[in-house]
């Protein structure tokens, strides 16, 4: 569940790193939002699932930001 808490802040500073438009930045958020509460609903089963929740989080962020930036156009803030 840190991990998951963690990625939260990637995604909450995806404005003031790159300029995503706004419509990314509340799609990431809710992405962020069912993956709490799956981890949730995983915590006290597959608490290894949880972990490997947290880092598919944070790769898929990396991804969309990348992406972005590549072929979007998307400039640092």
């Amino acid at each position: 569940m840190i991990g998951i808490a963690s990625v939260f802040f990637l995604f909450a500073a995806t404005p003031t790193v790159i300029r995503a438009p706004w419509g990314v930045v509340a799609l990431l958020m809710l992405v962020w939002v069912v993956a709490l509460v799956q981890g949730c609903r995983w915590f006290v089963r597959r608490p290894v699932a949880v972990l490997v929740l947290a880092v598919l989080l944070a790769i898929g962020w990396f991804a969309v930001v990348m992406a972005g930036a590549r072929w979007l156009g998307w400039t640092s803030a």
